[in-house]
């Protein structure tokens, strides 16, 4: 047997797996809370001991882990139109796994550098421009980060002509170049910043992040954990060497505070009349919803869904159910322990699912043109996904995690919103896609194959919007 121990440090839970790397089997798995305000492997540690309680004493050969402890990896970026090269580096920061605290449009003033002085992001990105175009805002930018009082690195990912010249205004701060995230009109060129975000991350963020004693016992794999899962994601959908994917697929992950959706598919439009508008979208993609959360934003579920839904979902009266949601707020880390509760969690956590992944999906518009009625369609369009997959404890801890599901599913009612229509609803019950992410860049066959085994398919028929 060769044990292999794969860790996630969360925000609220340090998650632990094992797996036998000779067996290709999980072993495992096991979780408690992260203590990032002391001392991080003290959580490791009442994980690890939870876990042997299970699987028994062991010795792991090799040791992998992730983190979005302390906030996890929080970026900011900036760019010259919001609907280009700003979007593209918001899509860069996303894809490399951040939280996006801000992205910022045309030139920086004081306001904007008061704040970033405030937020003190990990890092800071500079975009703007296509190569050869613009320059004037993206040297304005590199002038106003360099007066700004605060420790952050930047990577420059702009206009190539003017790269070097926001490097030596920069002096002083670290700074990295990059090629340019949209080196033409309407070109994503995004992989390479993310790989630099990604050893930013590893070079620097792990320190300041407290976990350098924590990464002295790791074999040599450290990443944000949206990073862990867009790759354990990606691999589940395309398959790799020896085994094959499961095809297309949007995965949601509900927390307490944020929504994750990823969508690994191409979901440009499928039709000759139809008309694409806007910058084109990533084939693999990540959004976050930082107002849509279980406890720490769970007003922004009921602002962005509405009272009625809530009470329509949860059969609650609208005074009972403020009352018992404004209670999770303020007590986050309350469990579903009532009837009222469950359904009220039931309600909302169908509702996060719905407007996170409404919100990453694309949509379509009607116009009438000299040929006649045309389509046009504005980000991805997800009708034909046939794969759900769903984790987060809200999912995970239920007996209703197919109707919670569902929800990401096109409702009938809004034909404009591009979701998957019908789909298989895979459930990570034993919460081991990140880890999986995590084994993949060594082992990805038996990653694969413990995923394809473990996401657990409750029902065997696709599923359609309740």
């Amino acid at each position: 047997m060769k044990p292999i121990l794969l860790i996630d440090f969360g925000s609220t839970y340090t998650k632990v797996t094992a797996v036998d790397g000779d067996a290709g089997e999980l072993l495992g798995t096991a979780a408690a809370y992260t203590t990032v305000q002391t001392d991080i492997n003290d959580g490791l540690d009442s994980a690890l001991k939870r876990l042997f309680e299970k699987t028994g004493p062991l010795e792991f050969a090799e040791r992998y882990a992730c983190s979005s402890a302390a906030g996890g990896l929080r970026m900011m970026a900036c760019g010259l139109v919001p609907e280009l090269t700003a979007s593209a580096a918001r899509q860069a920061s996303l894809g490399a796994g951040a939280k996006v605290v801000k992205v910022y449009s045309y030139q920086l003033n004081e306001d904007d550098a008061e704040e970033i002085a405030a937020q003190k992001p990990d890092i800071f990105l500079l975009a703007g421009g296509t190569d050869g175009g613009n320059s004037e805002v993206i040297l304005h930018n590199a002038k106003v980060l360099a007066g700004v009082e605060a420790d952050f690195p930047v990577i420059i990912a702009g206009n190539r002509s003017a790269a070097r010249q926001c490097q030596r205004i920069l002096e002083g701060r670290q700074t990295f170049v990059c090629e340019n995230v949209m080196p033409r009109f309407g070109v994503l060129n995004i992989e390479p910043t993310q790989k630099k975000i990604r050893d930013v991350f590893l070079e620097r963020i792990i320190k300041a992040k407290g976990l350098s004693r924590a990464s002295e016992l790791i074999s040599g794999i450290m990443m944000p954990t949206p990073s862990a899962m867009m790759t354990a994601m990606q691999l589940l959908a395309e398959g790799c060497e020896g085994e094959k994917g499961i095809g297309d697929l949007v995965a949601v992950d509900v927390g307490g505070a944020t929504t994750d959706v990823y969508s690994i598919a191409d979901g440009m439009p499928r039709g000759m009349e139809t008309v694409y508008k806007g910058l084109p979208e990533p084939y693999v993609k990540r959004t976050v919803e930082g107002d849509i959360g279980m406890r720490y934003s769970i007003h922004g579920i009921v602002e962005a869904a509405g009272m009625d839904r809530v009470c329509e979902l949860s059969g609650l009266e609208e005074g009972r159910a403020a009352e018992l949601i404004d209670h999770l707020a303020a007590y986050t880390e309350t469990l579903p322990d009532t009837d009222e509760l469950e359904r009220l969690d039931f309600a909302l956590a169908s509702l996060a699912v719905e407007t996170a992944v409404t919100r990453h999906a694309g949509t379509m518009e009607q116009a009438y043109t000299m040929m006649g009625l045309t389509y046009v369609q504005t980000g991805k369009d997800l009708r034909d996904v046939r794969q759900i997959v769903v984790t987060g404890g809200s999912l995970i801890h239920t007996r209703r995690t197919e109707e919670i599901a569902a929800h990401a599913l096109q409702d009938p009612r809004k034909p404009m919103n591009l979701l998957p229509q019908k789909a298989k609803i895979r459930i990570d019950r034993r919460y081991i896609l990140a880890a999986m992410g995590l084994l993949s860049r060594t082992e990805p066959q038996m990653a694969l194959r413990i995923m394809k085994k473990e996401l657990t398919c409750d029902g065997s028929t696709e599923q359609t919007h309740p």
